[in-house]
């Protein structure tokens, strides 16, 4: 990738300005906004180097050149953390600039924009302030709307290219779903699902674990894993099946370009390139960008989440690497509390066999690699279209929606308060380098709700406007600046698998507890405020001695003041600043707010102990 940086501004003709734009006019940005998913920070050599002095991962060989030159070229905050570590919460934090506690989004229920504390969300004020917006490829944000109290689906941005509707249409390598007939046999009365490979002959192939009981296919599962070389997940207390589990390792079915994440990249380069022009995505047809308004794109990457599938040209490039696999200690298991145990039994990993674990490390690499590829070729073309009609433009890009495990604690997959889970970096990439001057790293701690208040900002929004008052986040450009006090903490909190956690991390400790008794929306809210301290199944990390998290120190008697400073601040900003909770019911038809508010202020970002 190489960026053209050279930039002669000009003034924007004028657009419709929302009452909350500062007076002084000024020249936006175009702003581009890339997002992985599942992925590991140290899949990124910059951010290996400027945490451990070392190109590559701990675990070995990893490549990303072009997210190397956007490092070297704008700003990296490496110390920026996710709020829940399942991808559905996750952005919907980013896109609604809240917490879990402040959106009542806590997993992967859907919700709508009618509840009572709803505000719009990033695209949403993009637009009103005259911004066109785009998304191509996962969107991930489960929002609905109500008409006459049905729920429909909202669209969020002006142009949405659904990757749900080209994978079912066999524009990339792979989906999901029912399978109504195989090898020309009509199956579609057995209910079987599965797995769908498209080959550039227009070839369709499937896999499922439920063929075998179909008389002349009992052996056809095994026969298309092998010929992906698939590994899935599996239980070490069961069987592996052919054509059941996820698949966290193979080879795409495509090559390189056709992928899922080949084919959003394709499409966001045509709608760049072809302005006003009428354009189609299979059965999808939009309109090529509008060089008259800003733009405002966000292209949402599969990559590296499951299926874990790099073209063979990437894959074959990590074929001859061997990768030290984290060890799995069982004195820590029986250090955790029963939230975080289960998690391990549900995702647990040791049981694979030492090919298997070296397969799934270098496949994610690979894949991380051929995606670091795609990441290029979307900031250049960008780049290019917005130098092309001299116009400023900005580049977010966001490791990962959250982290991912490879034998880390004795599990694969997400979901968990660990750092591996929790640390995402972002770098910010600008035609204006005082405000991300090139190659500077900021330490200071940040979130993934400053994404939002960063990219509005650098659109002319006046966040001290007391419409943007919900904002949870901070303007990446002033904590580059140092403007403002960096934050003595980061917080979170996640349902999903582990059931309701919260999580609160500073420079020396991570602590996390159990937040509510169970899903139930609206109901105890108060409960964590009465349980004892057993009953919040503590874990607390002193990261200085133990940076990868292994020791839990909750009950260590020399670590109690620390502990108990920690819950009470946790549980303050959690449960009683304004936290939110919303039953949005199977149809995500539920609108009425329940507010927990008796701790108003808690969260001033200081923290003494």
């Amino acid at each position: 990738m190489k960026l053209a940086f050279a930039l002669a501004l000009i003034p924007f003709a004028a657009a419709t300005y929302s009452r909350a734009v500062a007076d002084e006019p000024q020249q936006r940005p175009n702003v581009l906004w890339i997002l992985t998913d599942d992925q590991r920070y140290d899949s990124i050599r910059a951010f290996n180097q400027i945490l451990h002095q070392r190109d590559q991962s701990e675990l070995g060989y990893v490549e990303s050149p072009n997210v190397d030159e956007l490092a070297a070229k704008g700003t990296t905050f490496i110390n920026t953390y996710c709020h829940a570590q399942g991808c559905a919460p996750s952005r919907a934090s980013m896109h609604l600039g809240r917490y879990p506690h402040h959106s009542g989004i806590y997993e992967f229920e859907y919700f709508n924009n009618k509840a009572d504390h709803w505000k719009p969300s990033l695209p949403e004020c993009m637009q009103q302030l005259g911004y066109q917006t785009m998304h191509v490829g996962k969107l991930g944000v489960r929002i609905r709307t109500l008409q006459r109290g049905k729920p429909r689906k909202l669209e969020l941005y002006q142009t949405n290219i659904d990757f749900k509707k080209s994978a079912a249409e066999g524009l990339t390598d792979w989906t999901k779903g029912p399978i109504a007939e195989i090898a020309g046999v009509d199956i579609k009365s057995e209910g079987i699902e599965g797995d769908f490979f498209f080959s550039p002959d227009g070839t369709v192939e499937n896999t499922s674990g439920d063929l075998a009981r179909v008389k002349g296919f009992e052996n056809h599962s095994e026969q298309i894993d092998a010929k992906y070389d698939l590994l899935r997940m599996y239980n070490s207390k069961k069987p592996k099946r052919f054509g059941a589990g996820e698949i966290i390792g193979g080879v795409s079915s495509q090559p390189a370009g056709k992928t899922r994440d080949g084919y959003y990249t394709a499409q966001l380069k045509d709608y760049l390139q072809n302005p006003n022009k009428p354009l189609a995505a299979g059965s999808q047809h939009f309109v090529g960008v509008d060089p008259s308004r800003p733009l405002f794109a966000h292209i949402g990457f599969d990559f590296p989440h499951t299926p874990v599938l790099p073209p063979h040209s990437f894959r074959s490039r990590f074929a001859d690497r061997t990768y030290q696999v984290p060890e799995f200690d069982k004195e820590e298991l029986a250090s955790l509390p029963p939230q975080l145990k289960k998690l391990i039994t549900i995702n647990h990993s040791d049981h694979y066999t030492e090919a298997e674990k070296q397969q799934m490390v270098r496949d994610y690499y690979a894949f991380c690699a051929y995606g670091d590829h795609l990441v290029g070729e979307a900031a250049d073309a960008f780049v290019q279209y917005s130098e092309q009609h001299r116009q400023p433009w900005m580049v977010v890009y966001v490791c990962g929606d959250h982290g991912w495990k490879l034998n880390e604690h004795g599990a694969i997959a997400k979901f968990s308060p660990w750092k591996m889970d929790s640390l995402d970096p972002i770098i910010v990439v600008s035609s204006d380098k005082e405000s991300f001057p090139a190659g500077k790293v900021v330490t200071d701690f940040t979130e993934f709700v400053d994404i939002m208040p960063t990219i509005l900002a650098a659109a002319g929004a006046d966040l001290r406007a007391k419409e943007f008052g919900f904002l949870d986040g901070y303007d990446l450009a002033k904590v580059a600046s140092g403007e403002l006090e960096p934050r003595d903490y980061v917080v979170g909190e996640s349902h999903a698998v582990t059931g309701p956690r919260a999580t609160i991390r500073t420079k020396d400790f991570m602590f996390s507890i159990k937040s509510r008794p169970d899903k139930k929306r609206g109901q105890n809210m108060d409960w964590a405020m009465n349980a004892s301290y057993e009953e919040l199944e503590p874990v607390l990390y002193q990261l200085s001695s133990d940076p990868a998290e292994l020791h839990n120190l909750a009950y260590d008697k020399s670590y109690q003041s620390v502990a108990q400073g920690l819950r009470n601040k946790l549980l303050n900003i959690v449960i009683g600043d304004g936290r939110v909770e919303v039953d949005w019911g199977p149809k995500a038809t539920g609108t009425k707010s329940v507010i927990s508010d008796f701790a108003i202020g808690a969260d001033d970002k200081r923290l003494k102990l």
